[in-house]
């Protein structure tokens, strides 16, 4: 018993000095590996990679104890698939990695000092003609896909649609998305605050868990959320619902002033946000708990 005793008080004792010589850079090191390791687990929980990762963790255990049991032939085997595996995997999954690589290249552009936001009045006149627009489509049930471009260019996909170039305006946005207009089932991409292109095509998401009624208007907009920080916002054609994409994530029925709400906090600069427009936002926040709580 004093053996053990003894045996855990060495233990605590090598963990205090160990702390104890900690320096700074140690402990800043250690801080950036956390960082490291909590975005790739939250980049991969919602995407088809998290599976993939389980299984790259039963190969890396495989093969420790092929190496530890001296299991020569079999931790060959498993050195000669790891060395090939890497490359397959960038291959395989290389929307993955350039999202997350745009995003990473999106956060450095949020923390340029020189980027100029645009006026607080022009981001307060779209964001009121999009709510108004999407309150009058979920209203008469047509469906409609509208993507506010931010630091990621969408470019590819704007390639695929027809450039319009237009001042946002919710008789326009009614009249695009109209169910016997030309470009009606496309999306609608908005940059910079003006229309830049309709008709455009998005990448469909490939994640398996979302539920059966999502029809591919909602896939699509989910799809785009995940490899861009682009705010997406969808009408059900069949219900009339609002729903909102962001960071592959969905939320299904929200209201208009819920999206109000939202839109504002998503590009009007918080440092210049005028008391009426913190009021109307608290409101919204206000009604927003009350949904989820009901």
């Amino acid at each position: 018993m004093a053996d053990f005793l003894q045996s855990i008080a060495d233990f605590f004792h090598y963990v205090f000095n160990q702390i104890a010589s900690l320096k700074i850079s140690d402990a800043v090191d250690i801080l950036l590996v956390s960082i490291i390791f909590y975005y790739a687990y939250r980049f991969v929980r919602q995407r088809r990679a998290g599976k993939l990762a389980l299984g790259i963790l039963a190969f890396v255990l495989i093969m420790w104890i092929s190496n530890v049991a001296g299991l020569n032939a079999l931790n060959y085997i498993m050195d000669r698939v790891f060395d090939v595996g890497i490359i397959a995997l960038i291959i395989i999954f290389q929307p993955e990695l350039r999202s997350a690589l745009e995003k990473m290249g999106g956060n450095f552009h949020n923390l340029n000092p020189i980027a100029e936001a645009p006026p607080e009045e022009k981001t307060l006149s779209y964001v009121d003609e999009l709510c108004s627009a999407v309150e009058e489509l979920s209203k008469s049930c047509t469906g409609a896909l509208i993507v506010m471009e931010k630091t990621t260019r969408l470019g590819d996909e704007i390639k695929t649609g027809v450039l319009v170039d237009a001042e946002i305006n919710r008789f326009l946005i009614g009249n695009i998305f109209y169910n016997k207009a030309p470009l009606h089932d496309g999306a609608m991409i908005i940059r910079e605050g003006r229309i830049h292109a309709c008709g455009c095509f998005l990448p469909l998401t490939g994640n398996p868990n979302l539920p059966k009624e999502y029809g591919t208007r909602h896939r699509a907009g989910l799809g785009i959320s995940e490899i861009s920080d682009a705010f997406v916002v969808i009408v059900s054609e069949e219900t009339g619902d609002i729903s909102v994409a962001r960071n592959g994530e969905i939320d299904k029925g929200i209201s208009v002033k819920v999206l109000r709400h939202r839109m504002t906090n998503e590009f009007l600069p918080r440092r210049g946000k005028k008391k009426g427009v913190r009021k109307a936002q608290e409101e919204s926040n206000h009604e927003e708990n009350s949904t989820l709580e009901g």
